[in-house]
């Protein structure tokens, strides 16, 4: 029993998340130096996709650090690997053109909400 709570309060306070973040940027550490301005990159452009804590990205993130991590160890060039359409490469990793992000959603509820209340006013 100890371990579920243990476990529910790390997902609670988000303290699994800093542990995989900290692993995360010390593999990138490792990276050559254009593959780690790549890897600040992709982070910048998958983080409007996440949800509320970003959980849902870790493995996205863990999937496109490992490619990193093979094809630098395999000396190609990062342009070789991404192109030069990094926003393009993310928003294919997180499910192709047009893909809804959290101010989407987040939008779209508050739009439902007031329309909710407003129909409530008039009628």
């Amino acid at each position: 029993m100890k371990f579920r709570e243990t476990k529910f309060w790390e997902t609670v306070t988000g303290s699994d998340l800093t542990r995989e973040w900290k692993a995360f940027e010390g593999r990138a550490e490792a990276l050559p130096d254009d593959y780690r301005a790549a890897w600040d990159q992709i982070k910048v452009h998958l983080l409007p996709h996440g949800d509320f804590s970003g959980r849902n990205l870790l493995p996205i993130l863990d999937s496109a650090l490992g490619l990193l991590e093979e094809t630098a160890a395999d000396g190609q060039s990062v342009h070789e690997v991404l192109g030069d359409d990094i926003p393009g490469f993310c928003t294919a990793l997180v499910g192709g053109e047009g893909a809804r992000t959290y101010r989407d959603r987040w939008r779209e509820q508050l739009n439902r909400n007031v329309a909710r209340k407003l129909n409530r006013l008039g009628g």
